[in-house]
């Protein structure tokens, strides 16, 4: 099904095939109805699940930032391919109200663009999702990738497959930051064709640290409370702006591992190591009497000579940064946006 959005829409001309087209025209019917607010679920990947109400006004608002941004303009075309419980799918239909987008809906799944062969100006994935459509990325101009963070693994197989791809689409693919109650991104960092270090966020947009080294935000325009967030952030100071607009994400403060008064940031780690191989990889720290936390790497998947070959030949900042054992696991535990959820992979070793 697609829903052009640039022409006159009489939502009893469209007919769903499928559960997912039925839940899109129900948020279409909520959308244009008297109400000022919609239902938008949590993913509780930082805390229990939970529904809350937003403002319409504000996600207008957020879509007119990620359009203006990306350059997006009447009749362009979009896919849908997240679910529309979660803001992510939500505000790709918004995005496609507001800029007048011919939006192409396809029911989310790993690989969302199997059966799809349609050159798009934009759409966002999930890192699953991109790591099964690698091959056919050149048909997205604009690209945005949200929900967990991109892997070094990822990245690079990314560069890979679009250099070799030869294409009129010139594609622009970003990581995004950002969480339910910024009502999607706040923040775009470039992965292709250029590989940017810091996250720049949207305008509108001001970014502070609190007294633990955290993310605060301040977006008025989508949330009126300043956003503290547990994520421990380097900002970059332009003194020539007198304003911070871009930061480097270090880790969650509730990941952080204290091992022998090291202070440890494991998604760092984990960056390095997914670097050199393809399998899911979490540190953890595990109490112990010597070290406080022990350092511990748990690998996703079946252990092998190969894989432990390459992650002895890995250069850790420091020797104190090295794992103090290697563990292996079938499947990790996952949250249903597909994040690892890290407590409960604690609780099975």
């Amino acid at each position: 099904m697609n829903i052009d959005f640039s022409s006159d829409l009489n939502l009893k001309s469209l007919f769903p095939q499928t559960e997912f087209e039925e839940k899109v025209i129900s948020f279409l019917k909520d959308w244009y109805s008297e109400s000022e607010m919609v239902s938008v679920q949590t993913s509780g990947s930082t805390g229990i699940p939970k529904v809350f109400g937003i403002e319409k006004k504000k996600m207008s608002h957020s879509a007119k930032m990620t359009c203006g941004i990306l350059g997006l303009k009447a009749r362009d075309s979009a896919l849908l391919c997240l679910p529309v419980e979660y803001i992510s799918g939500k505000m790709m239909i918004v995005r496609a109200i507001e800029r007048s987008l011919n939006l192409f809906v396809q029911t989310p799944s790993a690989k969302p663009l199997n059966n799809f062969n349609e050159e798009t100006d934009f759409c966002a994935m999930s890192p699953l999702q991109v790591e099964n459509s690698l091959d056919q990325l050149y048909l997205i101009k604009n690209l945005i990738i949200g929900g967990a963070a991109v892997s070094e693994s990822l990245k690079s197989k990314i560069h890979a497959s679009l250099e070799v791809q030869k294409t009129s689409v010139q594609s622009k693919i970003y990581e995004t930051y950002g969480m339910s109650e910024t009502l999607s991104h706040i923040a775009l960092k470039e992965i292709y064709p250029k590989a940017a270090e810091y996250f720049s966020v949207l305008d509108g947009v001001d970014i502070t640290l609190d007294e633990r080294g955290c993310l605060q935000i301040s977006a008025p325009k989508l949330n009126p409370e300043l956003l503290i967030t547990n994520d421990l952030v380097e900002i970059k100071h332009n003194e020539r702006q007198k304003e911070n607009k871009e930061f480097k994400f270090l880790g969650r403060i509730d990941n952080v591992i204290n091992s022998a008064g090291l202070k440890i940031f494991p998604e760092q780690l984990e960056n390095l190591v997914k670097k050199e191989i393809h399998n899911e990889a979490i540190f953890t720290g595990i109490k112990d009497v010597l070290f406080g936390q022990k350092l511990v790497l748990i690998i996703e998947g079946e252990e092998s000579e190969m894989i432990k070959k390459k992650l002895s030949e890995i250069v850790y900042p420091s020797k104190n940064h090295q794992p103090k054992e290697i563990i292996f696991v079938k499947n990790f535990p996952r949250i249903p946006n597909g994040k690892v959820n890290r407590k409960e992979l604690l609780k099975l070793l």
